[in-house]
């Protein structure tokens, strides 16, 4: 007879159709294992990205996946005494599935909420459940980065015991890029239970597309501009001060240089403010697109931006690089050169990085990131090379095909070994 397929759990708190970037790379490699032969479910809140609670089933087959949904209370990101009640009632939930619910040939967490990975410690513990952490982020360090966590106080110490005890006793974790494994390899996780694997972006979902067949070119009012664009989540791990003085020095200039950001997060407020107040027509703030207008979305830009903070180096690795590639635009990114994004920026000739800690005052590194935009805005040939190198380098290393056939090959081993 036929052995059954290996069955696999994963665990985090957004999933399709959510518009969340973990729900959507989850979704991409728990339904290529399904075609893969593995029995895959998933479970996930009903919350959403943003807030409040999506009409959606409790219990789907969704693309040969099972989806489990837990209620949980649905704050959403506006606040953070909601968010961490959504956090903890997702992670109550998770825990008690865990030791009550069935046992799986393994168990992969993400980082949503955090410190999630610590009920799948409490599960092996209790239960000999065996888990693997697929590392989006790191918490509490990120919390630590922002300010939330004072750095040497006693709940700090507490959660990154128990942080640091997690990552320890999983079979593997998958992590984002070199500087994240560094942090994670200094929790005392042995070299052979770390790999690497970056997040993707699917080939036919996102590509070039010539300004004059983009339907949203016109519809948002950009024909004849130069865009330079933000996509995606404004979080507390991203500086934006260059980036809207620049946008300042080129506002009613004849460059027609236009930023356009899209998304939104708890940054937002602050960005559109600065516009308000110094009266900019040249940035506009949109709203996220549907995940099947990404490609005509990503192809606005002329340049794309990305931004880390120097304390968020290795703690996330912002994968709105893979869509910038993707889509064939040149990369400007502003945040540290050792980081994850900035090392393969640099190493692949995609785009630029302008470190704002490597000049003397802040006016310097505005003014390279104003340097950076007009040289592209000026040299137009080189925009289109660098871009198209980018989508090479996409197609060669970060294309989903590719990302999620290391993920098969890990948990083929991972399930093999005694």
């Amino acid at each position: 007879m036929p052995e059954d397929p290996p069955s696999l759990l994963f665990v985090n708190q957004h999933y399709a159709p959510d518009l969340a970037s973990t729900a959507q790379h989850l979704t991409d490699l728990a339904e290529h294992l399904a075609a893969d032969g593995f029995e895959v479910h998933v479970l996930c809140s009903r919350g959403h990205y943003l807030s409040g609670e999506m009409d959606v089933p409790a219990e789907e087959t969704r693309n040969g996946v099972h989806v489990h949904r837990v209620r949980t209370t649905a704050f959403g990101r506006d606040g953070t005494l909601g968010r961490i009640a959504d956090y903890a009632s997702f992670f109550l939930q998770v825990l008690g599935r865990l030791l009550t619910g069935r046992r799986y040939d393994a168990v992969v967490s993400l980082t949503t909420p955090p410190l999630l990975p610590v009920a799948m410690a409490a599960a092996r513990l209790l239960r000999g459940q065996p888990y693997g952490i697929w590392s989006m982020d790191l918490h509490p360090e990120a919390e630590q980065a922002v300010g939330m966590i004072a750095e040497d106080g006693r709940l700090a110490r507490v959660l990154q015991g128990l942080a640091d005890w997690s990552y320890r006793r999983a079979a593997f974790t998958v992590d984002l890029g070199p500087h994240m494994k560094e942090r994670i390899r200094a929790k005392g996780v042995p070299d052979e239970r770390l790999h690497t694997i970056p997040v993707w972006n699917k080939r036919d979902e996102v590509y070039p597309i010539p300004d004059d067949q983009n339907p949203l070119m016109e519809k948002v009012g950009l024909e004849d501009k130069f865009v330079v664009m933000y996509s995606g989540n404004a979080g507390l791990g991203h500086r934006f001060d260059e980036v809207l003085r620049a946008a300042e020095h080129f506002d009613g200039r004849k460059e027609g240089i236009h930023f356009l950001f899209v998304g939104s997060g708890p940054r937002r407020e602050e960005i559109e403010r600065f516009a308000e107040t110094r009266g900019l027509s040249n940035l506009t703030y949109l709203d996220y697109f549907p995940r099947d207008q990404i490609k005509f979305s990503l192809s606005l830009a002329d340049v794309h931006l990305l931004t880390l903070r120097r304390s968020f180096a290795g703690i996330a690795v912002p994968g709105k690089l893979y869509g910038i590639l993707a889509s064939g635009t040149p990369a400007l990114m502003v945040g540290p050169e050792a980081s994850d994004p900035a090392k393969t920026i640099q190493h692949h000739e995609v785009g630029t990085v302008v470190d704002p800690s490597s000049f003397d005052a802040e006016a310097a590194a505005t003014e390279a990131v104003i340097g950076a935009i007009q040289h592209l805005r000026d040299h137009p040939d080189e925009q289109q090379s660098v871009g198209a190198r980018g989508r090479e380098v996409f197609l060669s290393r970060f294309e989903q095909e590719t990302c999620c056939e290391k993920w098969t090959a890990i948990l083929r081993q991972e399930l093999e070994t005694p």
